[in-house]
């Protein structure tokens, strides 16, 4: 069965192109209630659901936190600040051949991979100059 496109779908697509910063659900709700009130944060949270189960978008799953949404569907890695929880691109090439990868887990484990996300955690450039600008003020007092 074909997937419907709906008005809602449609804005809440746009919402999320237009957004391009790995948005949460709550984030997407904000954008599109914000010019549309009459789109509930159900069918956003569902409809998000839906355009990451299309492959339309992908589905960021971040540990001990809220997932995010990328419009970006191409494989690539994605980049987790554990302060402030932003979440940012890691474009560069794979180590390994990614069906490789999952050959040489399966082999290892004895389950039958079939796939896997990689996530990297660190401090994002803005939280690190925080930390410089309030280091350097503590110094000076």
């Amino acid at each position: 069965m074909a997937a419907r496109n709906t008005v809602q779908k449609t804005i809440i697509r746009d919402a999320l192109v237009e957004l391009a910063n790995h948005p949460t659900a709550d984030e997407v709700y904000e954008a599109v209630h914000a010019t549309h009130p009459s789109i509930s944060r159900a069918t956003v949270f569902r409809t998000l659901s839906r355009l990451s189960d299309e492959g339309v978008a992908l589905r960021v799953r971040i540990n001990n936190g809220a997932d995010h949404f990328d419009h970006q569907t191409f494989p690539h890695y994605h980049v987790h600040c554990v302060e402030c929880g932003r979440v940012d691109d890691v474009i560069m090439p794979a180590v390994d051949d990614p069906a490789l990868l999952d050959e040489r887990a399966s082999a290892v484990s004895g389950y039958a991979v079939s796939g896997h996300e990689l996530q990297f955690d660190g401090v994002c450039p803005a939280c690190q100059k925080a930390h410089e600008v309030a280091s350097s003020q503590v110094s000076e007092a």
